[in-house]
């Protein structure tokens, strides 16, 4: 193994000007292009992140709207079965035919309502796939983006 032999510490002799610059230039240019990459990597993500949140909230505005007509859509059919039921009371001519006509009342309403109930549980499950869907796809290629990496 060679040693080199440095007889006085604070000798300049050794450096060369010419090679300083140009190693400068060298970690310049390549500081610089890593920036440049850099800075391209991110406008990517950046873009790529605004569409997502864009597509998610276009879908959470659909969702809103679908859930909000069901909901109506619920409440119309209520009320029309207690105006129904109600008028239906008016006719009443005894207790016997009272109790009948309220326990048919209360057992359809109970039916309607675990109907409406399943179609509004299936409506929210498909809006929250709908609004979960761009987040879930760039979470996928932002990872597949790091195991390439």
């Amino acid at each position: 193994m060679a040693t080199v032999k440095k007889d006085d510490v604070f000798s300049i002799s050794s450096f060369d000007p010419s090679k300083f610059q140009e190693t400068l230039r060298d970690f310049a240019e390549k500081g610089a292009f890593q920036s440049k990459e850099a800075f391209a990597k991110m406008k990517v993500a950046a873009e790529d992140a605004s569409k997502t949140v864009e597509a998610t909230m276009q879908s959470a505005q659909a969702g809103t709207v679908e859930l909000g007509l069901k909901a109506i859509d619920a409440l119309r059919t209520n009320a029309e079965n207690s105006f129904a039921h109600m008028e239906a009371l008016l006719g009443v001519k005894s207790v016997a035919e009272f109790v009948e006509l309220q326990t048919s009342f209360i057992r359809k309403q109970a039916e309607v309502t675990v109907e409406q109930a399943k179609a509004m549980q299936e409506a929210s499950k498909k809006v929250v796939e709908t609004v979960a869907k761009p987040a879930k796809t760039a979470a996928e290629k932002a990872m597949s983006s790091f195991k390439a990496a």
